[in-house]
């Protein structure tokens, strides 16, 4: 499922990646913990690393995807939400390193994308003690400014669950693109309750982005999903609501090779969005 990637990501399990700035500069209150010596080298393309989250109260894996040949200045960063089964590195098998150098090598302006563990909770807190949004809100700057990047994404997209975790991220101010492919939306409470997911039908109200669609910026948004995806219908009723700037339904189903398809077409969506 790897392809190329093969020996090159299994290289990289558990290495670090090399912080742009000083020791000194780092935001107060941040921990040893996942801080990296300062270097002038050219980082990995790819890098996985394994952090620990306050807000999840476990160790997570953080992946971080740059383009090749991209100088170590502090990089845009575009996160990346994983869908419910998965996990950060499904990235890696979907392609992005790749579809990334593509969109860079035609012209884009370089940007990474990061990728973390956020358990199958549809990003929301099932239980207090692991909230996988309040780890991207809280711990993830930290991680973002330790390795060089900058602060703050400046946009997310997300596959299925992580689609709905990428509409509920995209309430936080300062995201110029949001991207939802084969989001795994809910028109009821039935319908949502079946997935074992949410602690109760209030948090579901609380969190479904059909029900919120007046926080998505429409010009921010891209929402991609295949014709045979059993969330098509919900696809197009966030389409008809949210009027988002690119919508585009196309022949797939919910599978890995739809995804493979579309991620390129995504990452110009993405690109065109840098500041």
């Amino acid at each position: 499922m790897l392809g190329g990637l093969g020996a090159g990501i299994v290289a990289l399990q558990g290495c670090s990646s090399q912080a742009g700035g000083a020791p000194g500069s780092q935001p107060a209150g941040l921990t040893a913990e996942s801080l990296t010596v300062a270097s002038t080298a050219r980082p990995d393309p790819v890098s996985i690393e394994q952090v620990h989250s306050p807000a999840r109260g476990t160790p997570v894996d953080l992946v971080t995807i740059r383009p090749a040949n991209a100088a170590s200045a502090r990089l845009p960063v575009c996160l990346a939400l994983h869908g419910r089964s998965a996990n950060a590195k499904v990235f890696l098998d979907l392609g992005v390193p790749e579809a990334l150098n593509a969109v860079t090598a035609a012209g884009a302006k370089p940007f990474a994308v990061v990728s973390v563990d956020g358990g199958d909770s549809y990003w929301v807190a099932k239980t207090p003690s692991d909230d996988p949004q309040k780890m991207l809100t809280d711990d993830l700057p930290a991680w973002l400014v330790n390795r060089g990047f900058a602060t703050t994404p400046f946009a997310v997209l997300g596959i299925s669950m992580g689609a709905y975790g990428a509409l509920n991220y995209a309430r936080n101010p300062g995201l110029n693109a949001v991207a939802a492919i084969s989001g795994a939306l809910f028109e009821s409470w039935p319908e949502a309750r079946s997935r074992n997911a949410f602690s109760n039908e209030a948090e579901w109200e609380a969190t479904e982005p059909l029900r919120h669609v007046d926080a998505i910026k429409a010009d921010r948004l891209g929402v991609w999903c295949g014709e045979s995806d059993p969330f098509v219908n919900q696809a197009r009723r966030l389409i008809d609501l949210a009027h988002p700037r690119v919508s585009d339904i196309s022949a797939g189903g919910h599978t890995d090779t739809y995804w493979r398809r579309i991620l390129p077409d995504v990452l110009r969506f993405v690109a065109d969005a840098l500041p």
